[in-house]
């Protein structure tokens, strides 16, 4: 991955970590105070991708879509939701309980720099459901800015020259088209004669996950870590699956921006909330 080009006009990298502290409320400015969140876990992926495979696809997923329409990118974050995957050396799980309260604090820290929205890009599925929960703790109490998590966007188009590019159609964990996406990444760290020696095919072990939801459910099939055929992956498949990624991310970082509702609705919720029996009376008195 190139490690020069993150610099948007006026000389602004869209990388937290490289500017300047002079130059930090310029970016602010610049990126009308949203924030982009990469996010991923420390994980085996396979036998031939790197540990740090989702954070790495996120964060360039999410450079590559500011230099476009800029924001500032938050540097590495990947503590996410990962006990499905302790068995594996090099995993990262920490505490349950330090989980929301690491990404809170965070993103307090994000908003205190200047930027009420916080716009989170997942890499990784295991975190789904987490931070979809994340986002509705955001109602708990009140806070002066508003997380949104981009859930994965595409480019149709391309999305479809991708589809015809792939020599598999399953997976979801070191496949094909993740592997190209590090080939395109990071080449350098991509061990692609590995990638036959592991099955990626589900086992089929647990027999109720259909009908009743188990945390067991990903090991019950993948207890090697690895979900899919990585051994077609290519650099151009993975060059065109990114661009799909960023360009649908770009649009998402034009939504939030132009959205001026979500703050206003959650300072309305919030005051309702803290007395809702007066709150509703007050509301009915209005309306007649």
């Amino acid at each position: 991955m190139a490690k020069t080009g993150a610099r948007g006009s006026k000389g602004l990298s869209v990388r937290w970590e490289e500017l300047t502290a002079s130059d930090f409320p310029a970016a602010v400015a610049k990126s009308e105070g949203l924030c982009l969140l990469p996010i991923g876990v420390i994980e085996k992926h396979g036998p031939h991708l790197p540990l740090g495979t989702d954070v790495m696809a996120s964060r360039a997923a999410s450079i590559g879509a500011a230099q476009k329409e800029y924001a500032v990118v938050f540097p590495w974050y990947y503590l996410g939701q990962i006990y499905e995957a302790k068995h594996q050396p090099g995993c990262v799980a920490i505490r349950s309980d330090l989980l929301s309260p690491m990404l809170e604090s965070v993103c307090d820290e994000i908003a205190r720099n200047g930027f009420p929205k916080i716009l989170i890009v997942n890499g990784h599925g295991g975190n789904i459901n987490w931070l979809n929960f994340f986002c509705q703790t955001q109602l708990e109490k009140r806070k002066p800015y508003v997380v949104y998590v981009a859930r994965r966007p595409g480019n149709d188009e391309i999305n479809k020259q991708v589809a015809k590019m792939r020599k598999t159609d399953w997976g979801g964990h070191a496949d094909e088209v993740e592997s190209s996406w590090m080939m395109a990444i990071r080449s350098d760290l991509v061990q692609l004669d590995r990638a036959g020696e592991e099955d990626g095919k589900p086992r089929g072990r647990l027999k109720v996950d259909e009908e009743a939801f188990t945390g067991i459910f990903w090991y019950a099939d993948y207890p090697d870590h690895y979900a899919g055929d990585a051994r077609p992956a290519n650099v151009e498949l993975g060059k065109l699956a990114l661009k799909s990624w960023t360009l649908g991310l770009a649009g998402v970082i034009r939504a939030v921006k132009q959205d001026q509702a979500a703050q206003r609705l959650q300072d309305e919720f919030h005051t309702r909330a803290e007395r809702p029996v007066v709150s509703t009376r007050r509301r009915r008195r209005g309306s007649k």
